[in-house]
């Protein structure tokens, strides 16, 4: 089990780009950063991420020896993880949904994010970041998304120990990662995400994709059913068309 070398701070401007630092120079994986206010926190796709007092903001630097193609999973990891930790705290019939690549949320609306920052060598990945925030108390818009809190959920818990919560099941999916390999990360995501033969748009860089959800490819890319075939996605931002979930 991997065991965390847990730092806390006041303020940060940002948890991930302490790891980052602190990995380019040569910090052993293991390395956890926590902060109760972030200044600069980053989103996905180059959106800031709020991160005002009381929610959880929190880094984890990893050295996980794969391929730089497989570092999507650790994506899909996270999200279980925080997933785990927020519905052992949720009444039963109420879960955490996961939504492709690194989103959580409750009854449809954001209040968690996932940020990987990696550094490829040539074979393998040299270091990798997980930067995690989770919206505790507060729930600061994002543009074009609905947001929550787990406190409008009736779910009450201090940073600290969601940090706790997320760093213990972050080191059982990291273990089962190691003993079962990608697949056990990718069932265990579709058992909370959003249903195969969902009906998806995949927004990219290359523009606007419809299609069914076919499920996952090993390594975490979304596997997208259209004009009978299946196309292989490794980035981009999807909305459940049928589900109605930002």
């Amino acid at each position: 089990m991997t065991i965390w070398r847990l730092e806390e701070y006041e303020q940060l401007t940002s948890t991930s780009d302490i790891c980052v630092a602190r990995a380019n120079r040569g910090e052993p994986e293991g390395l956890a950063v926590f902060a109760t206010t972030q200044t600069g926190g980053r989103g996905s796709r180059g959106r800031e991420w709020q991160a005002p007092e009381g929610n959880l903001n929190l880094s984890v630097l990893l050295r996980p020896g794969l391929r730089p193609s497989e570092s999507g999973i650790f994506a899909l990891l996270a999200g279980v993880a925080v997933a785990d930790a927020v519905n052992s705290q949720l009444p039963a019939g109420v879960p955490a949904v996961l939504k492709w690549p690194n989103d959580v949320l409750l009854d449809g609306s954001k209040f968690a994010g996932i940020l990987i920052d990696a550094a490829p060598s040539t074979d393998l990945i040299d270091w990798l970041v997980i930067g995690i925030g989770v919206n505790l108390v507060h729930a600061p818009a994002i543009a074009g998304r609905r947001t929550t809190s787990l406190s409008a959920h009736g779910i009450k818990l201090t940073a600290q120990a969601a940090a706790q919560m997320v760093l213990d099941q972050l080191s059982f999916w990291l273990e089962m990662l190691k003993n079962a390999g990608t697949g056990s990360i990718c069932n265990a995501w579709l058992n909370l995400a959003h249903p195969i033969g969902t009906a998806i748009e995949v927004k990219s860089m290359h523009g606007v994709k419809t299609g069914i959800f076919a499920g996952l490819s090993q390594a975490g890319a979304l596997l997208l059913s259209r004009n009978e075939a299946i196309e292989r996605i490794d980035t981009g931002e999807i909305l459940l068309v049928s589900g109605g979930a930002g």
